[in-house]
């Protein structure tokens, strides 16, 4: 009775062993393909992650891409453009030049001519003439030269005057005039004040006609014998022109 359940036994064992070992490769199957899912799932994710930037950074560059080509554009701007014209400028406006004098943001027109006519700088008598075409005397010098300009007698601290209206072009100091201020009357003419102190203008400085240029100094070793003087010199294209030929009453 025993030897006939033996065999049966084994079969048994046999069966038991043979559904394990199926068991086995079914959860080893299923956990292969769980893992190529969840690698294909985890690829599949960044590839979309990856698409979704993209899009975001084309729809973005291309709303940077309308603000520009749709910007309002400056109606003022955009009309001078297509005619070819200049925007316009707004005209410079004077300084305050209180006193006469004054640095302008622009430079004014002089139209200084040889019919107009101008004031006398100092109120005095002439010690020496313009003379280009003779010598005269020099009593200081003791010697005949050319003489350029007018010697006007004066008092020391006398007020020196613009003989009309220019720009102070420039303020030196020489041996022979001592401080000496030149300024632009336009077209070509200067006027050249010689002798000078307190010279209360600048370089640049826009003078009307009896602005205070300066008053009038000791004079130098060159008019000691002369006394104080105002030395006076009009040019026309930096040549010497007699002054008393343009000289008022």
């Amino acid at each position: 009775m025993k030897k006939n359940l033996e065999p049966s036994n084994n079969r048994k064992g046999i069966a038991a062993a043979l559904v394990i070992c199926f068991v086995a490769a079914i959860v080893m199957v299923g956990t292969y393909t769980f893992n190529r899912y969840k690698d294909g799932t985890k690829k599949e994710l960044a590839q979309l992650e990856e698409k979704g930037t993209k899009e975001e950074e084309t729809q973005n560059t291309s709303v940077k891409q309308d603000m520009v080509t749709n910007t309002p554009k400056d109606p003022v701007n955009e009309e001078l453009h297509t005619t070819g014209e200049s925007p316009v400028e707004e005209k410079p406006i004077q300084n305050d030049t209180s006193g006469g004098t004054g640095k302008l943001s622009f430079e004014p027109q002089l139209n200084f001519n040889e019919d107009k006519l101008i004031l006398w700088p100092v109120d005095g008598e002439v010690l020496l003439s313009y003379s280009m075409d003779k010598t005269v005397y020099f009593k200081t010098l003791d010697q005949y030269k050319y003489n350029p300009a007018l010697i006007i007698g004066g008092a020391v601290g006398d007020q020196v005057l613009s003989v009309a209206k220019g720009l102070v072009k420039s303020i030196d100091v020489t041996a022979q005039t001592g401080t000496t201020v030149t300024v632009d009357l336009g077209n070509g003419y200067e006027a050249i004040y010689g002798q000078l102190k307190e010279v209360p203008v600048k370089v640049g400085d826009y003078v009307e006609t009896k602005t205070v240029l300066g008053y009038l100094s000791e004079p130098t070793k060159y008019y000691s014998v002369e006394g104080c003087n105002l030395y006076f010199e009009m040019r026309k294209d930096g040549e010497p022109i007699n002054p008393l030929e343009y000289l008022g009453e």
